[in-house]
């Protein structure tokens, strides 16, 4: 799946937003994309995870992980096309974990898969949990990043499209200068 063909599906399900968006990480930018509006249709989402999991094949992976709430459904749809189990993590007490019963062995080879890595915070929260139950991360993937790039999580990690969105401090924000009410449509609330 090429680049482009990714973002025209963020276009065309409108998952692809303009004007003052404060983002899970905090920062503020010009541009969110809502996952949710484009993964609520399941042929994107099985389209997205098979081009996902075609850059893990061969790897082994026996476990996907993704965190709550944004990674479950593409992390789901990327272990479907591996054959593998969907597991995720969630925050207790400020801090990724695995609840909900599910457990990883050690030395268990396991993808971390988001839906979009602006920071790469919640990403590199779930590697650290999964390296904390002994684990053996092989990498980590997710549909859009954000970052030009530039964010590293600690593992090789994958993106079906790479955007350069600047995301900047609310003191740095020029639409926050001019008073534009911000919004923030993503699930964690700070």
């Amino acid at each position: 799946m090429r680049q482009e063909e990714v973002i025209e599906r963020f276009r065309r399900t409108g998952a692809l937003l303009e004007g003052h968006f404060v983002l899970t990480s905090g920062l503020h930018s010009t541009q969110y994309l809502q996952c949710a509006l484009v993964l609520q249709h399941p042929s994107e989402a099985e389209s997205f995870g098979r081009a996902i999991a075609e850059r893990f094949r061969g790897q082994n992976v026996e476990t996907v992980v993704a965190p709550a709430i944004g990674g479950i459904i593409i992390g789901w749809e990327v272990a479907r096309a591996l054959g593998v189990s969907s597991i995720w993590t969630e925050r207790e007490e400020g801090r990724m974990t695995l609840r909900r019963g599910f457990t990883v062995r050690p030395g268990e080879k396991v993808l971390v898969v988001e839906d979009v890595i602006t920071t790469g915070g919640s990403t590199r929260e779930t590697i650290e949990a999964m390296r904390a139950a002994g684990a053996l991360v092989v990498g980590a993937a997710s549909i859009i990043d954000r970052s030009g790039g530039r964010s590293d999580v600690g593992v090789p990690r994958v993106a079906l499209a790479t955007l350069d969105v600047p995301a900047l401090a609310p003191a740095n924000c020029p639409q926050c200068a001019a008073g534009v009410p911000a919004v923030k449509p993503g699930s964690r609330k700070k």
